[in-house]
């Protein structure tokens, strides 16, 4: 199974969300992180869709998006010439033993913290889906008492646009 991000760039109306979710239902896929958003023209939205499947899966999805009427453009991206990122805030156990490891690593990590008191921190951490893993294993034996992740979100680098 190979991890994929696809871009998908739809109309920015009502029920667009709910068909592009349902596609990928009836065909059995399973979406592992979906991220949507306004762009910089207010008529349409990106949706970053992550999802784990064969070359052939993929294609096939990337096929059935591309037939959605409310779709404009579908593009499936590669690491090598896009960038992606993600945000997570994650709240870790604050006791005067780990406070100084749970800062440290904080500051390894570039991660902000947020919020703190005397039992837990609030940690916000941005950067690419590896650099967040690596952080919650790291934070993982401190005590994870809640976390959120945004999902990914990823642009192509250079100068391709949407109305090229």
């Amino acid at each position: 199974m190979m991890r994929s991000v696809i871009s998908v760039y739809v109309e920015n109306k009502y029920g667009v969300l709910t068909r592009v979710a349902g596609l990928f239902m009836r065909r059995g896929f399973n979406i592992d992180s979906l991220t949507v958003g306004e762009t910089e023209n207010p008529a349409f939205s990106r949706m970053t869709i992550t999802m784990n499947g064969d070359d052939y899966a993929r294609e096939q999805l990337v096929n059935q998006l591309k037939k959605l009427h409310n779709v404009k453009r579908v593009q499936v991206l590669r690491s090598e010439t896009s960038v992606e990122r993600e945000l997570m805030l994650i709240k870790v156990r604050s006791t005067p033993e780990n406070r100084s490891e749970v800062m440290a690593a904080a500051e390894i990590y570039r991660a902000k913290i947020i919020d703190y008191n005397t039992d837990a921190m609030c940690i916000e951490v941005t950067g690419e889906p590896s650099k967040i893993k690596a952080f919650i294993e790291v934070m993982k034996p401190l005590g994870i008492l809640e976390m959120c992740r945004t999902g990914a979100v990823a642009l192509e680098r250079g100068e391709n646009t949407i109305n090229q």
